[in-house]
């Protein structure tokens, strides 16, 4: 659910600021800080040694794939965006195959000929928003790409890891928020865009914070192939979401509803059967 709201408030944060380096510097921040105070009060434990490969993958996802992310938003709008960031458990499952050998199977294949299907009905769709931008599809499919290859280094680097699962999150947000700074700052007027930013996006770090505890938490007390269908399901949500809180705007349709459908069903099946 909050995975679904964060590409809606990210939406009405670009309605009123679309600065896109500053709105990710801003998300990632809020998302640390947040995390991190909840792991100090819950008294996680910070082990350098076993947290800095978590550092490491923050860098760059959801790092830099945070601009991707944002840009894919501004775009392709945060219900289509959205949809293909719904793509992820496939991408997962195909590096999985490729770099660590895991059987292919029936339920697979057959998954990914539904998040094709829901690809392909979403390529013909007539009737799109008057802002809507065809590289914020490629862009959201990357971002989904990039999302598979990180579950699988996160699921190899965990194994030996014994921080918790509020640990590895904060790790993982204090790397993704120094790339983005970095970026932000590297730029004039950093600091006033970054205070600009601040407000319409705040509630994007927020619900960053409470997807990525939640997820860690979930990871942390049940299967991956019980929490990655559930958290597929962010895609409806997003879809459900929009239709309520951006209105008219996003153009929410029977045609789009199939497609999250499609993708929802596809992917879950790949996750549910790993």
């Amino acid at each position: 659910m909050f995975f679904g709201a964060l590409n809606i408030t990210m939406r009405r944060g670009l309605a009123r600021v679309p600065d896109v380096d500053a709105g990710s510097a801003v998300i990632a921040t809020v998302g640390f800080v947040l995390v991190a105070a909840t792991a100090l009060t819950t008294g996680s434990d910070f082990d350098a040694g076993e947290l800095w490969p978590f550092l490491l993958l923050g860098a760059f996802v959801p790092g830099l794939s945070q601009l991707l992310v944002v840009h894919a938003v501004q775009a392709a709008g945060a219900s289509r965006a959205g949809i293909l960031f719904g793509m992820a458990p496939l991408f997962s499952a195909l590096f999985a195959i490729v770099a660590f050998g895991e059987p292919l199977r029936w339920p697979l294949a057959a998954g990914t000929l539904l998040v094709v299907a829901g690809g392909i009905a979403l390529a013909w769709e007539r009737e799109r928003p008057v802002d809507y931008r065809a590289y914020g599809a490629g862009l959201a499919v990357t971002v989904a790409a990039a999302f598979g290859l990180r579950d699988n280094v996160a699921r190899t680097v965990s194994e030996d890891v014994a921080a918790d699962a509020l640990a590895q999150s904060t790790a993982l947000m204090l790397g993704a928020s120094i790339v983005l700074l970095a970026n932000l700052l590297r730029r004039p007027s950093a600091l006033p865009r970054l205070r600009a930013a601040f407000m319409p996006f705040a509630s994007s770090g927020l619900v960053t914070a409470l997807a990525q505890a939640t997820l860690f938490e979930a990871l942390d007390r049940a299967r991956v192939t019980v929490v990655a269908p559930l958290t597929g399901t962010g895609v409806l949500w997003t879809v459900v979401f929009a239709a309520v809180y951006l209105g008219r705007s996003e153009l929410v349709g029977r045609r789009l509803v199939m497609v999250a459908l499609l993708v929802v069903a596809g992917s879950t099946l790949v996750g549910a059967t790993r």
